[in-house]
């Protein structure tokens, strides 16, 4: 099988933003007497909706105030969100290699579109992304499959031709919701264990390998997969 069109997750699958995301929750849930929570627990809620996110922090559930904390988490990320991301090593050469190939690309994400397009287009050409579709974008977010549905509608692609690439557990939920097979990286805080017990094509440590997925039988098993090319 060979995938025409790859889609994939932002944070933790193409770029590490945990920095930025840690000072953003950080200055917003201490202003408002949270103290004590670990960075790792933060980085436990990436991939997640802020509301969600600062509910699992805080213990909150009035929605109000979660609002609130969500306006307040976007004024810090102006300051600190962009200039504290970074590409992995292997992204931007990974996502050239899928291009020349003749693939699609395209992002599904939690973050802002406006925010992932701060990022990417200082690194890409404009019209290098097929479609960034982001929390803005859809009435629902992951792991509804809304967003990896309106991006095969608008891309005019098949389920059976698409890939969704992400690092967390709501990405391996969302693309078994979209029907669409999935590739699990292991940049997160997601292990390999959590990630495994969801349909998957291959977990993979990093993106590198990736431009080597379609070239192989989708139920070959990972570990003879990864001896063949590590």
């Amino acid at each position: 099988m060979k995938y025409t069109t790859y889609l994939f997750d932002f944070d933790y699958t193409l770029a590490d933003s945990s920095r930025g995301i840690v000072i953003c929750f950080r200055n917003v849930l201490e202003r408002h007497g949270h103290t004590g929570i670990s960075d790792e627990a933060i980085k436990r809620t990436i991939g997640k909706t802020l509301e969600d996110s600062f509910s699992i922090l805080s213990g909150i559930t009035a929605p109000e105030t979660l609002t609130e904390y969500k306006k307040e988490y976007v004024k810090e990320a102006d300051t600190y969100m962009t200039v504290n991301t970074f590409f992995f090593p292997e992204t931007v050469t990974v996502l050239e290699t899928l291009k020349n190939q003749g693939a699609q690309i395209g992002i599904i994400s939690t973050k802002f579109r406006f925010r992932i397009r701060e990022m990417v287009d200082q690194h890409f050409p404009k019209d290098f992304f097929d479609i960034i579709i982001g929390g803005e974008d859809v009435k629902k977010a992951k792991p509804d499959p809304q967003g990896i549905k309106k991006a095969l509608r608008r891309l005019h692609r098949q389920k059976s031709e698409t890939l969704y690439i992400g690092d967390s557990t709501v990405d391996a939920e969302t693309a078994q919701a979209a029907k669409v097979d999935f590739v699990g990286v292991l940049n997160g805080m997601t292990t390999r264990k959590e990630l495994t017990a969801y349909p998957h094509r291959q977990i993979l440590d990093d993106l590198s390998l990736l431009p080597l997925i379609h070239k192989f039988n989708p139920y070959e098993p990972e570990k003879h997969f990864l001896e063949k090319h590590i």
